[in-house]
């Protein structure tokens, strides 16, 4: 993470006004949603006045809590590809009117607005999460319009915050453009000392394989399920506990759907959060990233917050967290997955593995220094 903005000049002026766009909304699930729900409390504490803009078919029926930040549902149709981009149009007319600061973007998606927001006057900080173009589910219409917003978020930004250092090379070779490495974070959590989910899951602790994320191709739970049922852990008592919502209606939910049904010891365990999910991640044996694209996977950074024995895929994003190498597998390799599987079940992890994996977070993933950070380029970009 770029530690140039450890001292940070005072904000004495009126607090000054952010508008934060792209990501679905407090609670939502995702890894941006994760990353905006950690950081704007903590931009409000650093002297900011934040207003963050959901899209209304995830609004929650309990207000999220965002500290002292305002959250502004606006309309967005709930249509897979056009979600994203009416939403960020729908949130930029908002933002031309109610003349904020600042405007950060996240996500290259929602950068496609950048320009006309700098055409309105507006100064424009965009966050680069991920080459999300590269993400299997886009048809070809929908990959060129992302890479456009890229090209023009990138292009037309007064900065931009990149989360890993792959991205900010990448960028910086095609677009010739500099960039501020601000990792993302994950708060150290304590672990939980109850189990209900697991009660009533039917799991055993320490005795199953985790795996947290959006059902999406590019999550590759299917490549794990495979797997899982080649390394022949289930005839072992172990199980495989796959949390994330399943969307039946999608071509890759019904395949994850079935690959789950044909296979002893999956569990489908469905959207969790809160004290449940931290009870999963507290019981786990061992937690599996299997995925094909990712920026800097937070999930992943939760697990090791929790002590957790990591296997994932080499993918950069991930080689970047820099996990011992036996850890890592050839993407898509299944057999490879499913002896990685076997020998990260075969013992426990030790108090010392445990303890060495959370300080890794504590050292490099810390939100209050990711928030230090931003908070430094947020001044530079207001002026």
């Amino acid at each position: 993470m770029n530690t140039t903005t450890a001292k940070l000049p005072q904000i004495t002026q009126e607090r000054r006004k952010v508008m934060v766009l792209g990501t679905r909304g407090p609670g939502a699930e995702g890894g941006i949603e994760s990353h905006v729900d950690e950081l704007v409390p903590l931009m409000c504490a650093q002297g900011w006045n934040v207003e963050v803009i959901g899209r209304a078919p995830y609004e929650p029926v309990e207000p999220a809590d965002l500290g002292p930040a305002r959250v502004t549902w606006l309309w967005a149709p709930k249509v897979h590809w056009l979600e994203t981009i009416v939403h960020s149009f729908i949130g930029l007319a908002y933002a031309a009117i109610k003349r904020p600061d600042l405007l950060h973007i996240h996500a290259v998606g929602p950068a496609l607005v950048t320009p006309f927001a700098r055409l309105l006057g507006l100064r424009v900080v965009v966050t680069h999460h991920g080459f999300d173009y590269e993400r299997e589910k886009w048809g070809g219409m929908a990959r060129r319009i992302i890479k456009m917003g890229e090209v023009l978020g990138m292009r037309f930004a007064n900065r931009r915050i990149v989360i890993s250092q792959d991205i900010r090379n990448r960028i910086e070779a095609e677009y010739h453009k500099s960039s501020d490495l601000i990792h993302n974070g994950v708060p150290l959590p304590t672990p939980a000392t109850t189990q209900e989910v697991l009660d009533e899951l039917g799991l055993e602790p320490g005795r199953y394989i985790l795996q947290v994320s959006r059902c999406v191709p590019e999550k590759r739970q299917v490549d794990l399920i495979d797997a899982f049922a080649l390394s022949g852990l289930a005839d072992k008592g172990w199980k495989l506990v796959l949390v994330g919502n399943l969307q039946m209606h999608t071509p890759y939910g019904k395949k994850l759907k079935s690959a789950a049904d044909h296979t002893d010891g999956v569990v489908l365990a469905g959207f969790r959060k809160g004290q449940a999910l931290k009870e999963l991640f507290t019981h786990a044996g061992t937690f599996v990233l299997p995925s094909s694209h990712e920026g800097l996977p937070i999930v992943m950074l939760e697990a090791l917050s929790f002590g957790l024995t990591c296997i994932a895929s080499d993918i950069p994003s991930n080689l970047e967290i820099n996990l011992p190498k036996h850890q890592y597998f050839h993407l898509g390799d299944v057999q490879e997955l499913a002896a990685k599987l076997e020998c990260a079940t075969a013992r426990p992890s030790t108090d010392c593995e445990v303890a060495a994996r959370r300080q890794l977070v504590v050292e490099r993933y810390d939100w209050k220094k990711i928030a230090c950070a931003t908070s430094g380029v947020y001044i530079e970009a207001t002026g």
